[in-house]
């Protein structure tokens, strides 16, 4: 099978699952999985809903994007603030923060709508500790990518089938409060501070991935193998001092260290829920 044969097997097994699915309402995030979705259901059902959460983990550019997107494809696109950060046992940040973020999540989008919610979740996701997907479940949330069997890899095939370009190479970008380590609170002034130092350093470097890490005794900064290797020390001190001036006011002289970046390192695996609990 050549490769556009297999998008297009790809796509077709999406919008087969599209087309039985009513006219839905879509959290879209502004990352390449929901906005694929995205642009795949709302070619097929224009009446379709799209909602977009913004809140202080919930970079700009994502929400512009969504914007951009809305506009171009003649989305009907709610904006909305999902209220987390009025939820003391999201703010506290305990093992199974994401339950509480989806679940004032599709809580306010059901709260605005009676259509079944529908979510960017990929086969893929099914293989992590997902707690969001609890929440999910709570709120009858279908996930498309999964009843078709499509994983992060198909998705982006997808995007580049519908040359969607610039969707298709977007790297992976968790919200903000996933930077910040298990048991530290959520502040916004950290958020914040995080999304500038990763814009920084996307900008000087144009590494393949970045991560800020604000972490119990430091922050930590880090990097795909290839960009952690060959950064000289002149710009790795540069990159710091412009790290600890973001954090300055509430984080003053804060230590800052590089490291190779590993998934889900800011994630303390202590005190996991037991099966079935939020």
């Amino acid at each position: 099978m050549s490769a556009e044969a297999a998008a297009e097997a790809l796509l077709n097994a999406l919008q087969h699952v599209i087309g039985t699915g009513g006219e839905p309402a879509i959290a879209v995030s502004g990352g390449v999985d929901s906005m694929t979705l995205a642009v795949a259901a709302g070619r097929h059902h224009p009446d379709v809903t799209m909602f977009h959460a913004v809140s202080p983990a919930v970079p700009d550019e994502a929400t512009t994007r969504v914007q951009h997107y809305a506009e171009r494809e003649g989305w009907r696109l709610e904006i909305l603030n999902a209220g987390e950060f009025s939820d003391p046992a999201y703010r506290a940040n305990p093992v199974n923060r994401c339950y509480y973020c989806k679940t004032n999540l599709y809580g306010a989008m059901a709260a605005h709508t009676p259509r079944t919610l529908w979510s960017g979740t990929n086969t893929d996701d099914l293989g992590d500790y997902r707690p969001g997907l609890q929440a999910a479940e709570e709120h009858r949330v279908r996930h498309p990518y999964v009843e078709a069997g499509i994983d992060k890899s198909g998705v982006r095939t997808i995007a580049r089938y519908l040359q969607l370009h610039d969707l298709a190479e977007l790297p992976a970008a968790p919200c903000l409060s996933s930077r910040i380590e298990t048991g530290i609170a959520i502040d916004a002034r950290d958020l914040n501070a995080v999304n500038a130092v990763e814009s920084a350093i996307r900008d000087t470097l144009a590494p393949r991935t970045v991560r800020c890490r604000v972490r119990a005794q430091a922050v930590v900064i880090e990097l795909d193998q290839a960009t952690f290797s060959t950064i000289d020390p002149k710009t790795r001190e540069q990159l710091a001092t412009e790290t600890r001036a973001q954090f300055a006011v509430h984080r003053p002289n804060v230590p800052v260290r590089f490291e190779p970046y590993a998934m889900g390192s800011a994630f303390v695996h202590i005190s996991m829920p037991t099966k079935g609990a939020p």
